[in-house]
């Protein structure tokens, strides 16, 4: 079974069009969704990602819903643990190839990343 993780380099999840996340009231509370909506720049992209170097510059201090983490999972989708990185790898899946392109370099990484045995 693949087991998921970020690839360094990618940032598709920074892109926080709403337009392309139309049920988000369902997930986040008031309060994260308002603080989701301030983080959504002109463009659509999160106004803290770095896109020259295709990193967050607020990464350690990023809000809950940029985790991908059990607890917040089951908390936004009721997801137990043993269900997040199917899930997971399936919205990276998808998002990214929105972004980059289902032939994109972007998303032959991820799809090796998830392939390799973890230690």
């Amino acid at each position: 079974m693949a087991t998921w993780q970020c690839i360094s380099g990618c940032g598709a999840c920074c892109n926080l069009d709403p337009s392309d996340r139309p049920d988000l009231a369902d997930y986040l509370t008031p309060a994260e969704l308002q603080q989701y909506l301030s983080m959504v720049g002109i463009d659509g992209w999160c106004i803290n990602f770095d896109r020259l170097n295709r990193k967050c510059s607020i990464y350690e201090q990023r809000p809950r819903f940029c985790r991908v983490e059990p607890d917040t999972f089951y908390d936004m989708f009721g997801l137990e643990a043993e269900e997040l990185d199917e899930f997971a790898i399936a919205c990276c899946e998808e998002h990214i190839e929105s972004i980059y392109g289902e032939r994109s370099l972007e998303l032959l990484r991820f799809e090796q990343a998830i392939s390799l045995p973890r230690d």
